[in-house]
């Protein structure tokens, strides 16, 4: 079972680099941050890839070298989608040198006027002493720059929330996104809830979506100042999409759609202080794991309990994360070093998982948080998400709504290619296996207008008069000339987490793999009769209700009361019946 909890895929913090013409010979592709002391002799040598920067001094460069300096700063911030960091006073070899006062101060002087040039601004996250033997203090800084992007796309960053009933989540969200402590009594959630039996039982039920921007020098853009999220979307260069999963063991199938259909960056575990590790928090925090979504730890309501309290809380997660099953390196953020640190570490090194203790009431520790979204960097790097864009349009239903004046609108993930306003799609695979043509009307992003869609986005699409019986979560729309594979049947190579008896041929489980879920049967399993409890199978399932576009190599959760596995799909059959027909085209004129 050690192997199925397996880290998190990592793709590193930052874009990649194929050439940096009369630059710096290759270097070393590694972990580029220090391990575990603040102040150790060495950084790891500089990578040519990526979107760290290492500079010893820039101290009155000549107009050539200036220039030439904005172009690698250019470079950078390509590489990390908006965002780089800088090393001040350290050598490509990741010696840490450090400047002198005086050194220092004209150095950050370039470094501003460089990331005007660039159209850039620029903010010191933190500065340190090097010790050596010298009369004079020497230091290093750390300096973040980002920039909106030419194209005006933001960075999204998505973070599932997850954690048990009642541990806090909406409270958080609400606090973070609206920027006015809650009054104890979970005023704060309010404006997260969808439904009125969730403001009457204070319990999330439903997937809501909430955000958090952050603009080029770091600072908090949120709903406090009467914004509306078009204007938040207009100021930030980053932003963090919050998707809120409920906590009750009741609603786990929406929690489980949120974490497989919605595609998150990353997820945030809320445990309450003075429960502990209680319901539903293991199982989603193994949920994570098995999806590999790397996961950090907020443990809420702190100003419940003792300060021994929330201590043996904390040691109670630091015991389970370093349990053979999850493997992970346990790391208390308790200041704003701490946090630059924490987000750095968290996005290169997947077994490491932050834990913040603090409290939506009285505000304690809620700025190192904000300190961590500010600086937490991409997963995905520039040259994969080009790579994503040159295929073809593939767009997941996660909801369905119908929206007056509007029509028929769905929401879901651009999961490759671009889809731009007026596009011609199909969507399917309806009951019977074929695919219908339409038109997209409109695009938003964040409940902002938005004309064109790139890949790894979540957005809502208008679809003007299109029948909404035809749609369903579930289904994709992707470009014509696609011809996706829809299967009734397929295989895949699983793993069986918990089984109370034996798992065997003709037992049923629901499924879910990406934005599909749908009860599907045990048809047969290769070379065994039945399986148990920790043990491996290729597998054999079949849909019961409609056939479904999948893709081999997609991670599958399957589970049935107590029964819980994963698995990877490893092959299809196609359903007989080719999509090859298409019914007639609707407009988008009402």
């Amino acid at each position: 079972m050690d192997s199925l909890f397996g880290t998190a895929a990592n793709n590193g913090a930052s874009g990649r680099k194929t050439a940096k013409s009369g630059s710096k010979k290759c270097k070393n592709r590694s972990a580029r941050y220090p391990k575990a002391s603040n102040n150790p002799p060495y950084l790891p040598p500089e990578a040519e890839e990526g979107n760290i920067e290492y500079k010893l001094k820039l101290v009155d460069p000549t107009q050539y070298r200036f220039e030439h300096l904005a172009t690698q700063m250019k470079w950078r911030l390509q590489e990390g989608r908006g965002e780089a960091v800088y090393q001040i006073g350290v050598e490509d070899n990741g010696l840490l040198v450090g400047l002198t006062e005086e050194d220092m101060k004209a150095s950050l002087q370039t470094l501003r006027r460089m990331a005007e040039r660039v159209g850039a601004d620029i903010t010191v996250l933190r500065e340190r002493e090097v010790d050596y033997e010298s009369d004079e203090s020497h230091r290093i800084a750390e300096v973040l720059i980002r920039k909106v992007p030419d194209d005006q796309q933001f960075l999204d960053l998505r973070v599932a929330v997850l954690g048990n009933v009642d541990s806090g989540k909406s409270t958080l969200l609400g606090v973070l996104t609206q920027g006015e402590l809650d009054n104890g009594r979970g005023r704060a959630r309010l404006n997260l809830f969808r439904h009125l039996h969730e403001i009457q039982t204070g319990r999330t039920s439903s997937i809501s979506i909430e955000i958090l921007g952050f603009d080029s020098r770091g600072e908090v853009v949120n709903y406090s100042e009467s914004r509306t999220a078009e204007e938040i979307c207009e100021s930030a260069s980053k932003m963090i999409t919050f998707i809120d999963l409920a906590g009750h063991h009741k609603y786990l199938k929406t929690t489980i759609f949120g974490l497989t259909s919605y595609c998150p960056d990353f997820a945030m575990l809320v445990v309450s202080a003075n429960t502990g590790i209680a319901g539903t928090t293991r199982e989603h925090l193994g949920l994570a794991m098995a999806l590999k979504v790397p996961i950090f730890i907020v443990v809420s309501k702190v100003d419940l309990c003792t300060k021994g309290t929330v201590e043996r809380t904390v040691r109670q997660l630091e015991r389970i994360l370093k349990q053979p099953g999850c493997n992970k390196v346990p790391m208390l953020v308790s200041s704003t070093d701490d946090a630059v640190t924490a987000a750095q570490k968290f996005a290169q090194s997947p077994s490491i998982t932050p834990i913040f203790t603090l409290s939506s009431v009285s505000g304690e520790s809620l700025d190192l948080l904000k300190v961590f979204f500010n600086i937490l960097p991409p997963l995905s790097n520039s040259k994969e998400q080009e790579e994503l864009m040159q295929q073809l349009t593939e767009f997941q239903v996660d909801e369905i709504y119908t929206v007056p004046d509007v029509g028929t609108v769905v929401g879901g993930t651009l999961y490759s290619g671009i889809c731009r306003e007026g596009e011609q799609l199909v969507v399917g695979p309806t009951d019977d296996g074929e695919f219908r043509e339409l038109t997209v009307c409109s695009i938003q992003r964040n409940r902002s207008g938005c004309r064109v869609l790139r890949a790894g986005q979540a957005a809502t699409l208008a679809l003007g008069d299109f029948d909404r019986s035809l749609l369903r979560k579930g289904m994709v729309m992707v470009s014509p000339e696609m011809n996706p594979t829809i299967c009734w049947r397929f295989e895949a190579e699983i793993v069986l987490l918990f089984h109370a008896k034996t798992f065997h041929k003709g037992f049923q489980v629901t499924v879910h793999v990406g934005n599909v879920r749908q009860t599907a049967t045990v048809e047969a399993l290769q070379g065994k009769d039945e399986l148990r409890t920790g043990e491996k199978a290729v597998v054999r399932f079949r849909f019961i209700k409609h056939p479904e576009y999948l893709k081999v190599g997609a991670k599958l959760l399957f589970r049935e009361g107590v029964t819980k596995g994963i698995g990877q799909v490893t092959k299809l059959q196609p359903a007989s019946q080719h999509p090859s027909k298409t019914a007639p085209s609707q407009s988008c004129e009402a």
